[in-house]
């Protein structure tokens, strides 16, 4: 039982691999929920950034950062290119630093700026004077007097925050042009997506009319050092667009933490329980496993709810002889993932809803075998919907079945790339009959390699006998129940 998932990602594409066999959970339907205790321990932390020593990191280490530093400096040429990170935070939450910038940095504390010298090679980091009283307050703040700042980000050059003008007109040397990124800041369950046209209607908003932070910076740079600024960000989506051998570690973190999250959530679904119930049950596993926090907001639809693609309301009780569509996903280490699984309420497919289920897992093997160098999100797309026309569903389609994924739910870049080793993308074909209040997907994410692709979120279990034996195991839900609380 133990390796069926694997193998049947084997069967249906030779050369796309399961993630972390060995790491699959026993799903014996009488199990109960202490199974999940068997599953391996992950190969390697399940978080850097929760290693449990309580000390800061830097990202996924110096090396990493220090790398994209000089790959973006490289394509850039010459060019002083200069990035500042965000405030701190304006809610009563955990600050999280702007993903382009952490990318480059490593560095998660706020009020910090990075400046690159493409034609000295010199790197700066800028942070804010030392601040004793607020770090009472707060914790440990990345602060100029940190002398461990220096081994830690692998940055020898860091200088107060208020010198980056200052700096910048000692670096300029006669240049009349600096770099950075115009593109909107995006943290944690954010994507560009949702931000940039957020910030666009807020720019044209009669009524307010602010521009983005980034924006902002860029005209006062032009003000104060008579410079013109141009915008690095389509450089940086190239670069973010295939994954080094740490990022797609960090995603199979990500996914790892997700899949043990559906494998919970399909366990303790009864007929009766709520949707935000089960919201509630995967954020628990999911930071117990490392993650963050969300990558997005929880789809918890069941019955109707499935067929509406975003559904966020989560405040139905499920019923019996319904379906319950997740889609919900972690971020770890900063980088997100994407898994949608759907199920039946009371453990067993109705003969409509297994017809569905059976025609979108037949597309999305379909897609992923159709996962390798060479090939295209287009040629993913094409054999998904085959499957459908072919059965005469595809009337029941809403939606394509790709998007890139990586820092962000939803990852920037050219969709009509061609395949390369490290690029990672979501395959979800699904189904929706509105008339019958039955709405399928199943989402995993994929991460190309030399010979095919490697399926990071094959942890969550999606042939159709194991989902129903997943669903009639007992769940952390039944022990609570099973105790009176």
């Amino acid at each position: 039982m133990q390796h069926l998932l694997a193998a049947a990602a084997f069967l249906f594409a030779p050369a796309c691999l399961s993630s972390h066999e060995s790491e699959l959970v026993a799903l014996d339907p009488v199990a109960p929920i202490a199974a999940q205790e068997k599953v391996a321990p992950a190969k390697e932390p399940i978080a850097l950034a929760r290693l449990g020593h309580g000390k800061p990191v830097c990202g996924l280490g110096k090396e990493f950062h220090a790398g994209r530093r000089a790959e973006l400096m490289r394509r850039a040429g010459e060019e002083l290119l200069v990035f500042r990170g965000l405030a701190g935070a304006r809610e009563n939450l955990a600050f999280r630093q702007d993903k382009n910038f952490w990318y480059l940095s490593g560095v998660e504390s706020p009020d910090a700026a990075l400046v690159l010298d493409g034609k000295t090679k010199q790197e700066i980091l800028l942070l804010p004077e030392q601040n004793l009283g607020k770090e009472i307050w707060d914790g440990e703040i990345w602060d100029a007097a940190d002398a461990w700042v220096k081994e830690l980000t692998g940055i020898p050059d860091v200088r107060p925050i208020e010198r980056l003008v200052p700096v910048l007109e000692e670096l300029l040397g006669g240049r009349e042009s600096l770099g950075t990124s115009l593109a909107a800041s995006i943290v944690l369950a954010g994507s560009y997506d949702a931000a940039g046209p957020f910030e666009k209607d807020q720019a044209s908003d009669a009524l307010d009319g602010r521009v983005s932070r980034e924006r902002a910076l860029a005209q006062k740079l032009e003000e104060k050092l008579g410079v013109s600024v141009f915008d690095v960000y389509p450089t940086l989506v190239e670069m973010r667009l295939v994954k080094t051998p740490e990022e797609v570690a960090a995603m199979r973190r990500a996914a790892r933490a997700g899949s043990l999250a559906h494998i919970e959530a399909m366990r303790s679904t009864r007929p009766g329980i709520g949707e935000w119930e089960l919201d509630g049950v995967m954020s628990f596993v999911q930071v117990r496993e490392g993650a963050f926090g969300k990558a997005y907001e929880a789809i918890v639809g069941s019955g109707a709810n499935a067929c509406v693609l975003h559904y966020t309301a989560n405040d139905r009780r499920m019923q019996k002889g319904e379906v319950v569509l997740i889609d919900y996903g972690p971020e770890v280490d900063h980088y997100t993932t994407d898994i949608t699984r759907s199920w039946p309420t009371d453990g067993t497919f109705t003969p409509r809803a297994a017809e569905l289920y059976d025609a979108v897992l037949a597309s999305q093997q379909a897609g992923l075998a159709a996962c390798k160098p060479g090939a295209t999100i287009k040629d993913v797309s094409k054999a998904c919907k085959d499957v459908f026309l072919a059965r005469g569903l595809d009337k029941f389609m809403r939606h394509g079945p790709c998007h890139y994924i990586g820092l962000e739910v939803h990852d920037p870049g050219d969709t009509k790339k061609v395949f390369v080793p490290g690029m990672v993308f979501t395959v979800e074909p699904g189904l929706y009959d509105t008339q019958a209040g039955i709405g399928i997907r199943i989402e995993d994410v994929v991460a190309i390699t030399a010979d095919g692709c490697e399926v990071l979120s094959a942890l969550a279990p999606k042939e159709r006998a194991e989902v129903e034996k997943t669903v009639q195991a007992e769940g952390i839900l039944d022990r609570l129940a099973a105790s009176g609380e």
